[in-house]
């Protein structure tokens, strides 16, 4: 007789949700999918998360979350930052996918979860304030502006690779010019 460990399946499930999620986004995302993928039921999906949408949003709250843990904000180490971000786009760009596929479906439409979302990023901005407000970074642009700039340089290779493919080329070499790019960039508007 098996034994049942429910940690282990919404384990299962939720690996298989990100997988789901970030290749067909909400719409296109099929429970049936996921539960075959996870060697789960449908049933157990809906127990353990709920419907289609409050698993997308635990997905990709749960994601930002390890993404914040592993990569907090270092106003003090600027290029330090950049390399860790960049690294872990790299090695999870389901996160970037997961995003995107965000904003395909809510548009500007407030967020299922936005007031924890703002509560996230309010202190991620907190962070680089202060730091503009000690003199290490400029405060020539909104703590706000610049953390959002500054994330977008970090993810946009990852996020497009066919367009980084392009315009950069394939290959180690390339892809550590552009990183040294980025990073350039990020001195000069944080200078």
């Amino acid at each position: 007789m098996a034994v049942r460990d429910p940690e282990a399946t919404k384990a299962r499930i939720f690996d298989a949700a990100v997988a789901e999620f970030a290749r067909y986004g909400i719409a296109g995302a099929r429970i049936d999918r996921i539960a075959s993928q996870a060697k789960a039921n449908k049933q157990l999906i809906y127990a353990y998360f709920g419907n289609k949408a409050e698993l997308f949003a635990q997905v990709l709250e749960k994601r930002m979350l390890d993404m914040a843990v592993a990569n907090p904000v270092d106003a003090d180490d600027m290029d330090g930052w950049m390399d860790r971000l960049m690294d872990y786009h790299a090695a999870h760009p389901e996160l970037l996918r997961l995003l995107f596929w965000e904003g395909i479906e809510y548009d500007t439409d407030e967020l299922p979860d936005e007031r924890e979302r703002r509560d996230h990023y309010d202190r991620k901005v907190s962070v680089l304030a202060e730091a503009q407000a000690r003199g290490v970074i400029s405060d020539e642009l909104p703590a706000a502006h610049l953390l959002f700039m500054v994330v977008a340089l970090a993810g946009w290779s990852t996020a497009v690779p066919q367009m980084r493919r392009i315009l950069v080329g394939e290959g180690d070499a390339e892809r550590e010019r552009l990183r040294a790019s980025i990073k350039a960039a990020v001195r000069r508007i944080t200078a």
